[in-house]
Formats: C-alpha cells, structure tokens, sequence
C-alpha cells in the first residue's frame, strides 16, 4: 500500500472547526457527527455526502439536510449526473468527499477470489462468469489509498464544477469520526 501524503486533522469541538468552515454546510456536517451539536431543522439540502457504501459509516444528521451518494469507494465517476443534479436542480454549493479507514476497494484485486466465491455461492453464478464480472470492474474501482483518493477525487471534481466547495475527509471506522484531510 502506497503511503499517504496528507494530513488528517482531527476536530473535536466546534472551535476547532478551520475558519474557513465555519457558517458552512460542511461546518455543519463535522458539528453533528463529531461535536454531537444539536441538529437544525432544514427544508432543503444544503450539501452532498459523496461515501462509500459500506455499512460500518453511519453519519449523525439531521433529515433533508445533504443529498448522499453511496458508491463503492466513494467514487463517483460515471455517476457525475447525480451530483449535477444535486448541484443544477438543488442549489448545493459544497460537497463533502468521505472515504474510510479499512476500504474492502483498497487492495481490491487481492480479495478476487473471496469475490468471486461470494457471487458463485450467494449469486449463484458460474466462474467464468464470476471472474469476468471481477476482471471488467476491480480495476475501475480499486483504489490505492482511501486518503490520497479523496484528495485526488476532490480535486478532479473541483476542476469539473469551478464554482463548488469540494471537502475531503476520513471517517475513521474506529472512533466514529469525521477527520479533514488537508
């Protein structure tokens, strides 16, 4: 596993949170889930959560406050349009990109064979089959490691929507929280 380049910084109070997420969706966001605030009532998304969708991430926020696109790894590309329309048809100005520790994506290819014994005996599939399904879609969905992907994913979204705030963070399976990666 390549060894990750950022920073992950840890906010456990509100005066903590960086300044510059203060009075912002994403502000809000590490508010519920880290410094168990209160939570407001909200008519309306103010933000997408772009996660991964395994089922050890629950996130403490209120109803109608983010849109959430739940996708192995996090990764989103080939699914842009559900974050267009989050953006073009819901008004959302920022994006929170989370990955997690322990990522099953990380790695991937050395998980082929539980893979392909998974979808043989709980799908019902063939091997051929079962191996072709992994061979055309684990390079597409593998990723290296879960920080530097939220990094790079962050920044290829921005360069995609100039004028939308991209945040990535950590969810830390082991405590529950949400770390910004710098």
């Amino acid at each position: 596993m390549k060894q990750t380049k950022h920073k992950l910084i840890e906010i456990n109070s509100i005066s903590s949170i960086p300044e510059y997420l203060i009075n912002t969706p994403v502000g809000d966001l590490i508010k519920y889930q880290n410094c168990k605030s209160t939570p407001k009532t909200y008519e309306k998304a103010e933000l997408v959560i772009v996660m991964c969708m395994d089922n050890r991430k629950q996130l403490t926020i209120p109803g109608k406050f983010a849109y959430i696109l739940r996708t192995a790894g996090g990764r989103i590309t080939g699914n842009e349009f559900k974050l267009s329309f989050a953006i073009g048809f819901g008004d959302v100005r920022y994006v929170a990109i989370i990955g997690h520790t322990n990522c099953g994506m990380v790695n991937l290819t050395s998980k082929k064979d539980k893979f392909i014994q998974g979808l043989m005996e709980n799908a019902g599939w063939d091997k051929e089959t079962a191996e072709n399904h992994f061979n055309s879609f684990a390079p597409f969905f593998e990723i290296e490691d879960e920080t530097n992907f939220v990094s790079t994913e962050s920044k290829r979204l921005k360069e995609k929507y100039p004028k939308i705030e991209f945040v990535p963070f950590i969810y830390k399976v082991e405590d529950n929280k949400l770390y910004l990666v710098e």
